[in-house]
């Protein structure tokens, strides 16, 4: 267990962001508790942790700084940093988990995790085209489809959303149509960025064809205002105002339904919550797996939309 060194700098940064400010002496305590040491008297020795924080800052850019003024306290130097970078942040938390399941046998059996069932057999074809900027052909089958297409993307952003993994990728073919109109004086409305699931993939090909990614392309902006992971710029945004009841207030404190969340006031039986959104269908599923416990307040469209579909999913259930 000791010997696992890289787990060692993922512990490392964990403590220190989850305990903020630690002195040596309080590291190794945690060190020896951990379960990754061998217990009693397996010390981390200073000059191994100093030969950590060197490898941990060049290996994930993490800063961890000494204030010596407060009593030798260890720090990580500008946190937001770390925890403004969504992937390496995610990438420790689940490391750091994995790492102390493995540690400690105490905890086997005990810890369940949330199953990604289908698409992670593509995951590192596609990390490797992207790391390497390779054009990838796919073979793909959209939901409600009859038929398989084959065709070229180039890969951009892997994302993950409710327990699937999609691809962010621009596809070339639709980018030629786009541009032969252009020169023709038509318009072309079909999208050039496009999201395909991992899960809805039968094969794919890393062709030999290399791309560069458009400096024009914004995965924030194009994903400004969703709420899923299908982006629809034809749906304006909206400000939403919802009324939540009951413990759903303290849900949704905790758990956001989406970044621009705001809390604009509340009372013993309900919350005011904002968001400017684009009110597309990935956002009316998450407003009705609320179920009862949250309301539509503004604008009266999104209200209206909400009630037609309270209304079919009564249908359902009249007898």
């Amino acid at each position: 267990m000791a010997s696992n060194i890289f787990g060692r700098y993922i512990w490392l940064i964990d403590i220190l962001r989850r305990q903020k400010r630690l002195t040596f002496e309080e590291i190794n305590s945690l060190w020896i508790d951990s379960g990754l040491s061998y217990g009693e008297g397996d010390d981390l020795p200073l000059r191994t942790f100093h030969n950590h924080r060197k490898v941990i800052k060049d290996m994930f850019d993490v800063y961890i700084e000494c204030d010596i003024k407060s009593g030798y306290k260890y720090y990580i130097s500008e946190p937001e940093r770390l925890e403004g970078d969504s992937l390496r942040s995610w990438l420790i938390d689940s490391y750091a988990t994995l790492n102390q399941i493995q540690a400690d046998k105490k905890l086997e059996g005990r810890i369940i995790f949330e199953n990604v069932p289908s698409g992670n057999i593509w995951l590192t074809t596609f990390t490797q085209a992207m790391r390497n900027s390779h054009v990838v052909e796919i073979t793909h089958r959209g939901f409600g489809k009859s038929d398989e297409k084959t065709f070229e993307i180039e890969p951009y952003y892997l994302r993950i959303f409710k327990q699937r993994w999609y691809v962010v990728g621009r596809n070339p073919y639709y980018a030629w149509k786009k541009k032969k109109a252009e020169k023709e004086g038509k318009t072309y409305d079909n999208p050039i960025y496009r999201v395909y699931g991992l899960d809805r993939i039968s094969k794919v090909t890393v062709t030999d064809k290399t791309f560069e990614m458009k400096p024009d392309f914004s995965i924030e902006d194009y994903y400004d205002g969703c709420c899923g992971i299908i982006p629809d710029t034809e749906v304006d945004k909206e400000h939403v105002v919802i009324r939540a009841y009951w413990k759903a207030s303290d849900y949704l404190r905790t758990l956001p339904l989406h970044l621009s969340q705001k809390e604009l006031s509340s009372d013993d039986e309900s919350t005011l919550f904002s968001y400017d959104v684009r009110p597309t269908f990935d956002f009316y599923q998450i407003l009705l797996a609320q179920g009862d416990q949250i309301e539509v307040v503004e604008p009266e469209s999104v209200r209206n939309e909400m009630r037609r579909f309270a209304e079919n999913l009564l249908s359902y259930y009249k007898k």
